[in-house]
């Protein structure tokens, strides 16, 4: 651990802030966001003095227009600029954003990313007459792996690195992660998130290694040292590294009630103790960018914060490189739009994101400079900073090459998904093996069932080839193992049976089954959670692990997540349980652990350990002071441990609303404050409150069947000129912050009998007079007959169509004017469906 110099009072100290993480919002904190800087750390210098460095930086600036040095204050995403818009526009860099692939292909091939990347690089040395030419800094997310490129590895995410304890793992990802972006000519990767998670329910608890900030500084360390090289030697920024930026600053991991973008209702201390730690070791070590956060703190916007941005970190803390902004954040500021905003850069924002807003934002920062609302000096120093960078990147010499000189080969490589693989397998916390159920025999007959089994895309998680990491198949994960694999190839070797069946059905009786489930994929805001209950609503998973308890199956259950949740009643139903985080692309670690050496030995033993205390109800925030969790931080069995561990309770302490937040319907039966309500054609209407056997109104009616489970289901039919089926809320539904954030609107169905013309929609109702009715009818017709699949539909095509997303009176509206059967089990709020509805043109 680096030592940290300190002056001043208040004693600085590492020991104390495994206990100062519990002091969550609920601790005492500043009425007013009043900042000491005497009162936080002096970082000492990474790197020493360079007089010949600073003496470039003056030459250059000498030489620079003001219109190309406001441009270095400037990034822009691919999606909206061309290379050729550069050689008018000297933006200081661009980025690669989610979803945003080389000529808008989310599944280019690295060929492809590759020649981008280099005529971007190519235009910015082009420039204009009468401009300085000015290398560009191309930035990407690469936060797990280069995991935008088809074909990269994919190491696990940072909440199972966390549970591995292993420093010297995190460099050599680290390391791993620079060469496989440099390959394609990246140097800037958004990465590695410093954030110290305190409420799980902000989604994006798996970006962050832990709850501990005492972990996290010592992760920050080696990151920073695995992607850029250790600071002061031959290997800092050269051609194997790239440009690390230390992300979210500041607290983005410590707002009110886990909210993303939220506020972070701590005091002083606690914001420097704990979610500074990681920023005091990753700027001793040398980092070059940091991030400021969309989060504010006590009520202040981080990107207008100049106590946080200027005084400490860049005084008091002695960071000498640039802040550069999140997507369009400055725009959150009070006299702030998107196209401009001199507030974010005179508290000490160096360069601004502004994916699709750059070229107003750098008209008006222009005009703003000119007025002298933008000071010269102030302009100036975000220059230097920029240019600091770049220089120490070497992107000016003349003999600098942008991938290093490294070979597309270097992507997915066999050394790079080896160290992903050990990964895997140092992450895997055992929670519990009842009767010494692991490690499992594999010459024994094996089921492998659950929808995450044979998935790399949800054991991978967001940021993965797309933002949300949502919808991709095998083809788009080449290379990729999914857990399913990993277990068949050793059971076969073995000379055992491995069957995958996703429902858990089996011809056979087999000795074992191993179930793998979990979450979805989410970035961001969607993960967002308003309890800590597992897809609250949606009990198939449950179903499927009691349905094989009750057959006398001795059942292994896998957990997909990026975060701890309330799962008693699974963990119940399992013999043994194993959280195996977001394991990447390297599935297979998950069998060499879980499975013994066929001589009956233990192949690998578990040592994860957890890196998030977990919760005992579903509305425990099992970090806060006080708590006692069901599984404490640090918790994980090994084969040498005896578990006699008793049933949990299965109480979840969710009352009226927060047992169904964002679920309309489940197993056929509205949700609490829902109504289900039948209408003909001539809108004689019916609220269906039970599940009585059958249910008619004028032509149309609804009768209980099967899905998982006997009557959980219901099947709509309408017989002759129409009808609607209705989820109607006994109170206005605010859907506006979930329309934002890109939620759909998911329904579980089943089509018996579609029509091959005619008019069905599917759509809402406001609590104002107003309707939104979207074209369904095509959309069922492709689906396979009497198959249950999930469709969904984003709550912006709604928007779109003319609802006022902030009062809905009814979220769920089904009309049909045409003989139409289907089958409804589940409508909810979701980030993922089978088939996704097109939003209408228009």
């Amino acid at each position: 651990m680096r030592s940290v110099a300190h002056r001043g009072h208040h004693s600085f100290r590492w020991a104390g802030l495994l206990s100062l993480a519990a002091c969550l919002p609920w601790c005492a904190f500043a009425t007013s966001p009043v900042v000491h800087p005497d009162r936080w750390p002096v970082v000492p210098r990474a790197l020493p003095a360079n007089p010949a460095l600073e003496a470039s930086i003056t030459e250059l600036l000498a030489h620079m227009s003001v219109e190309d040095k406001v441009g270095q204050l400037i990034q822009a995403d691919i999606s909206t600029i061309t290379p050729d818009d550069l050689k008018t526009y000297r933006l200081g860099s661009v980025l690669a954003g989610g979803n945003s692939g080389p000529g808008g292909n989310d599944f280019a091939s690295a060929a492809q990313w590759k020649a981008m990347v280099a005529r971007f690089h190519a235009a910015a040395l082009q420039p204009e007459s009468g401009h300085s030419a000015i290398p560009l800094l191309f930035g990407i997310d690469a936060v797990h792996g280069n995991n935008n490129l088809i074909g990269a590895t994919l190491f696990p995410q940072n909440s199972a690195l966390g549970a591995t304890r292993d420093v010297e793992l995190i460099r050599q990802i680290g390391h791993a992660t620079a060469e496989e972006v440099r390959a394609i000519g990246i140097d800037w990767t958004f990465a590695p998130t410093l954030a110290v998670p305190q409420d799980d329910r902000w989604g994006r608890t798996y970006e962050g290694y832990a709850q501990d900030p005492a972990l996290v500084a010592s992760y920050a360390t080696a990151m920073v040292d695995g992607l850029q090289g250790t600071a002061g030697s031959k290997a800092f920024l050269g051609n194997q590294h790239v440009v690390a930026t230390a992300k979210h600053f500041l607290g983005d991991g410590g707002t009110f009630e886990g909210r993303d973008q939220g506020d972070a209702r701590v005091s002083e201390e606690v914001l420097r103790d704990v979610h500074a730690a990681g920023y005091v070791t990753a700027i001793a070590a040398g980092v070059q960018t940091v991030m400021a956060s969309f989060s504010s703190w006590n009520g202040v916007k981080m990107h207008g914060d100049h106590a946080l941005l200027t005084d400490v970190l860049k005084q008091r803390m002695g960071f000498d490189g640039f802040v550069v902004g999140d997507w369009n954040a400055h725009g959150q500021l009070d006299g702030c739009s998107n196209e401009s905003c001199a507030a974010a850069i005179n508290a000490g924002v160096d360069m601004l994101m502004a994916p699709d807003s750059w070229r107003g934002l750098y008209a008006n920062t222009l005009a703003q400079v000119k007025a002298g609302q933008i000071s010269p000096a102030r302009l100036d120093d975000a220059v230097t900073r920029v240019l600091r960078v770049k220089l120490r990147a070497g992107l000016f010499d003349p003999r600098h090459d942008n991938t290093g000189g490294l070979s597309l080969a270097t992507l997915g490589s066999p050394e790079h998904r080896a160290l992903a693989r050990r990964a895997v397998r140092e992450s895997l916390v055992l929670l519990k093996n009842r009767g010494g159920v692991l490690p499992i025999d594999p010459r024994a007959n094996i089921l492998v069932a659950g929808g995450g089994a044979d998935n790399v895309s949800q054991q991978s998680g967001g940021w993965t080839i797309t933002w949300q990491g949502t919808g991709l198949n095998a083809a788009q994960l080449p290379g990729a193992q999914s857990i399913w694999s990993g277990i068949e190839q050793k059971v076969v070797a073995a000379g055992g049976t491995a069957t995958l069946s996703a429902d858990g059905s089996y011809v056979h009786k087999p000795d074992l089954a191993i179930v793998v489930f979990g979450e979805q994929p989410y970035a961001e805001f969607q993960g967002d959670l308003k309890s800590f209950a597992y897809r609250n609503g949606d009990d198939a998973n449950l179903d499927l692990l009691l349905r094989l308890k009750h057959a006398g199956i001795p059942v292994v259950a896998v957990f997909l997540a990026g975060r701890p949740l309330w799962v008693n009643r699974e963990i119940n139903a399992a013999d043994a349980f194993v959280m195996a985080w977001l394991p990447g692309s390297e599935g297979g670690g998950v069998a060499d652990v879980l499975m013994r050496k066929p001589d009956g030995s233990v192949a690998t033993d578990f040592r994860g350990k957890l890196s998030y205390a977990w919760p005992r109800t579903a509305i425990q925030v099992a970090q806060a002071p006080g708590e006692k969790p069901q599984f404490a931080y640090g918790y994980g069995l090994t084969y040498a441990d005896h578990d006699e561990t008793a049933d949990l309770s299965e109480a979840s302490g969710l009352v009226g609303e927060q047992a169904v937040a964002g679920i309309f319907m489940t197993r056929g039966k509205p949700t609490a404050n829902m109504q289900l309500t039948i209408a003909d054609a001539g809108g004689a209407a019916r609220v269906v409150d039970g599940l009585p056997a059958r249910s008619v109104a004028g032509n149309l009616q609804i009768v209980g069947v099967d899905y998982h489970a006997q009557e959980d289901a219901r099947r709509i039919q309408w017989n002759g000129a129409g009808g609607s089926v209705v989820l109607r809320s006994t109170q206005p539904v605010n859907l506006e912050r979930e329309t934002n954030g890109d939620m759909m609107l998911v329904m579980s169905v089943r089509a018996d009998v579609v029509p091959a013309a005619g008019d069905v929609s599917l759509g809402v109702d406001c609590a104002v007079k107003c309707t939104a009715r979207i074209p369904f009818r095509a959309v069922l017709a492709q689906l396979p007959r009497g198959q249950w699949r999930t469709v969904g539909i984003a709550l912006k095509c709604m928007r779109k169509a003319g609802a006022t997303m902030s009062a809905l009176q009814a979220p769920f509206v089904l009309e049909s004017h045409v003989p139409l059967q289907v089958s409804l089990s589940q409508v909810r709020l979701d980030t993922h469906a089978d088939t996704v509805l097109p939003c209408p043109r228009g």
